[in-house]
């Protein structure tokens, strides 16, 4: 992705996992709130979202487990990579993902950190459900069969 790309918006980061792992019921956008160096690390494309969650404690919202490395040019005051940070979201959204996230097999799982085209950093919140290793077999015939029949129709217009 180019820096163009990235000032106007786009993918900063995509977490690949989540949708080979789980299925995605609903999905909500959240803003993140980030601290000193972290914001530019994240424009740099540099985070990771692999192994994340977010969770709802004391009415709020937190992101867990995401990496964002620390600025090479940084000073002393530089962020820690792992460290708990708050998403940004109306009460009442909270409230519905609080309930949610407490049903029995459904996560919240950041499924991409994006720019919006004022620069603002956000996140994707999915709500999702654990799939078994038969159903993730499934996806995989489905889309080498999808991919069979692109290739199958491409080469027939050709000729």
């Amino acid at each position: 992705m180019s820096k163009e790309d990235k000032k106007s918006g786009g993918n900063l980061t995509v977490n690949r996992r989540a949708s080979h792992d789980y299925f995605v019921l609903e999905k909500y956008e959240a803003g993140i709130e980030l601290v000193g160096t972290e914001v530019k690390v994240v424009r740099n494309g540099e985070a990771g979202l692999n192994g994340s969650y977010a969770s709802v404690k004391d009415g709020q919202l937190f992101l867990n487990q995401v990496r964002i490395p620390p600025y090479a040019f940084g000073n002393r005051f530089n962020h820690e990579a792992l460290r708990t940070r708050r998403l940004l979201m109306h009460k009442r959204e909270i409230r519905k993902l609080q309930a949610l996230s407490e049903q029995k097999g459904l996560s919240l799982i950041p499924l991409r950190i994006y720019l919006t085209p004022k620069g603002m950093v956000k996140v994707e919140i999915a709500v999702c459900r654990g799939k078994a290793q038969e159903d993730k077999r499934e996806t995989i015939r489905r889309r080498d069969a999808d991919l069979e029949a692109r290739r199958a129709v491409s080469t027939h217009y050709r000729g």
